[in-house]
């Protein structure tokens, strides 16, 4: 059998099969997607020589029922493949998050933040697909969104580095970004890229590191990857590496919709402008709890970092004002995810009508989302019914 160098093959089979197996009707292509079209590949071909019932000779030969079963074939072809080929390409979605409520309990001494929130994946995400590289010093990163920086800078590469450094691993990539979720969004794009290409380098690499470890090495990286390694749904503490996984307390059918305009918020700004004394009182515990017996409103849906958001960028304040008013009530809440400036109104995803009918309103980004999570062992699959409504300017998606 030719030496097969990729993880799977393509199966090509001759239609016109004759009652005498042809060993020429089978040919294996390498390809990426062998092992999938034959665990997928449910028709089963038999091939049988004809028999008399009295075993009766014919030109003095014996005839003999031969059944030759293809299915069992190919799945026993994809397990060969399985034990004796590496991973050689593979597509990851990377969806991002929003905080349904953001609580900052205290300033530390290091200057950054407490916080206590409730993070949850959503279905709106980006498209990554990697492939091994026959570079052994670099890896190649591209985009379908110009002026995201594709060197050391971007956290694809960061967490690819990391992975080599934590593990010995030589393994270099080629990867492509298929951008959804702009930047300075507050929804961790860029952080679930980190998560998705650290867990992409596992597999190329036999899974080498386990999942608990890739969480703890991705604080390195930032403070909101490693929640991606959570099952979709986590209490996060700390600077927000402190990640507690807990069923979703919200309904994966709850729809939402998400409004940023282009303006995106300084993270650093937004934070060096909050009062911790000014802000919320209510316990992060007693909001989590609320949720998970009643579901999400309005008044559990806070968000500390709003009022020094709305000092950084006005224009976010009206937004959200006049998204709150057009909604008459069709919204459960409407809240900013993150440090902005993405907008969310959980409980209809119809976007209102002043977003379409103004000009100064040509720009913004739209999109519908539901709450997903991961199965485990498993990364994030994109939801078939992923839809995403773009009237943003490309300025949206820079770093």
């Amino acid at each position: 059998m030719a030496t097969m160098a990729a993880a799977s093959s393509h199966l090509f089979y001759n239609n016109g099969i004759s009652s005498k197996f042809n060993k020429s009707s089978i040919t294996l292509k390498q390809s990426s997607f062998y092992h999938k079209n034959c665990r997928n590949f449910r028709t089963h071909l038999v091939v049988k020589a004809s028999s008399s019932d009295n075993n009766d000779t014919k030109n003095g030969r014996k005839q003999e029922e031969l059944v030759y079963n293809l299915d069992e074939k190919l799945n026993r072809l994809a397990d060969e493949v399985d034990m004796n080929a590496g991973l050689s390409r593979l597509s990851l979605f990377s969806p991002c998050k929003i905080n349904v409520f953001l609580r900052i309990t205290n300033k530390r001494p290091d200057g950054f933040h407490d916080l206590a929130s409730l993070f949850h994946v959503i279905s709106l995400g980006d498209k990554i697909k990697f492939s091994l590289s026959p570079s052994k010093t670099t890896d190649r990163l591209s985009t379908n969104v110009p002026g995201i920086p594709l060197d050391e800078r971007n956290l694809i590469i960061k967490a690819l580095n990391l992975y080599r450094k934590k593990t010995g691993s030589d393994k270099f990539f080629w990867v492509h970004v298929d951008k959804k979720v702009p930047t300075g969004a507050g929804l961790g794009g860029g952080s679930s890229n980190a998560a998705t290409a650290l867990w992409a380098a596992n597999q190329f690499s036999g899974c080498l590191a386990t999942e608990q470890e890739l969480q703890e090495w991705s604080g390195e990286i930032g403070s909101d990857v490693p929640f991606f390694f959570s099952n979709g749904a986590a209490y996060c503490t700390g600077r927000g590496e402190v990640v507690q996984d807990i069923p979703s307390p919200v309904p994966f059918d709850l729809p939402m919709v998400l409004i940023k305009p282009p303006e995106a918020c300084s993270t650093a700004e937004v934070y060096k402008r909050f009062r911790l004394d000014v802000s919320s009182t209510a316990d992060p515990l007693a909001l989590l709890e609320k949720i998970s017996k009643n579901g999400i409103s309005q008044d559990v849906c806070i968000n500390d970092l709003e009022p020094p958001a709305f000092e950084v960028l006005p224009s976010l304040k009206r937004l959200k004002q006049r998204i709150v008013a057009a909604g008459r009530g069709k919204y459960d809440a409407v809240f900013m995810s993150g440090s902005g400036s993405t907008i969310v109104g959980v409980g209809s995803a119809d976007p209102p009508q002043f977003l379409y009918d103004e000009e100064d309103y040509k720009d913004v980004f739209l999109s519908e989302a539901n709450f997903i999570t991961r199965t485990e062992n498993q990364w994030y699959q994109e939801p078939s019914s992923s839809n995403t409504t773009s009237f943003v300017d490309q300025s949206s998606y820079a770093a």
